[in-house]
């Protein structure tokens, strides 16, 4: 079986309950859309987190969040191949495996793109208190291109997408953070994702990123609900 679910910033004690209560094990996945929490602090905290991960015996695919670290940035990762796509993998945890932005996945069955980043609308703050913040959080324009070429060479046409943020007429208004001045907020991930679904021919699109539950359209914003893909 395969599930998605939203930001866990590190914690999963509900996904553990839910594997157990469903009684998952290695050919199971769970999607994360983004701010896994695996990568975030780069010390011994990060280990902590993905040994607890990795002792749920299900497989992981992590799409990159703006709280996480780049995968093709740690030594640890290579890419491997996986349904049809890419994915960084370390070997130490090999269950935690994080997607090649554009690649296109076999997920039983639905061909699935997988596109990460998005910008932190709290970077003021964060590097104000010195939190950690990631200067590639979002794509490049080189990695935007790439996932244009992935889809391209399908005739745009998938199944479905599964991103961190969403596209800019989806954007969540009511879960727009009330002390942040929107108009200091990069939206250019957004309005990019947004020629990607006016050009797409999908059936269905998964994001995370706003920290709330919501249906619009073929769009599913997730948060802490896991559902069954």
């Amino acid at each position: 079986m395969i599930y998605l679910t939203g930001d866990t910033h590190g914690s999963y004690r509900h996904v553990r309950r839910f594997v157990a209560e469903h009684d998952l094990g290695p050919a199971d996945v769970l999607i994360c859309l983004g701010d896994t929490g695996f990568d975030y602090f780069n010390d011994e905290r990060d280990a902590q987190i993905k040994d607890k991960a990795d002792r749920m015996g299900i497989t992981l695919l992590c799409i990159r969040g703006n709280h996480d670290r780049n995968p093709a940035s740690l030594p640890s990762y290579h890419l491997i191949p996986w349904r049809g796509g890419e994915v960084y993998c370390d070997d130490r945890w090999p269950s935690i495996l994080f997607a090649r932005d554009g690649s296109v996945f076999d997920l039983e069955g639905r061909a699935t793109v997988a596109i990460g980043g998005a910008y932190s609308v709290d970077k003021a703050y964060r590097l104000a208190k010195g939190y950690a913040w990631f200067s590639d959080e979002q794509l490049t324009l080189d990695e935007m291109h790439a996932v244009e070429q992935a889809l391209a060479a399908r005739d745009w046409r998938v199944d479905t997408v599964l991103s961190h943020t969403c596209p800019a007429a989806f954007v969540p208004q009511e879960a727009l953070l009330a002390g942040v001045d929107q108009s200091t907020v990069d939206t250019a991930m957004e309005d990019w994702l947004q020629t990607i679904e006016d050009r797409l021919d999908y059936r269905r699109w998964y994001c995370g990123h706003f920290h709330i539950e919501k249906q619009e359209g073929s769009l599913r914003i997730v948060h802490h609900d896991i559902l069954e893909f």
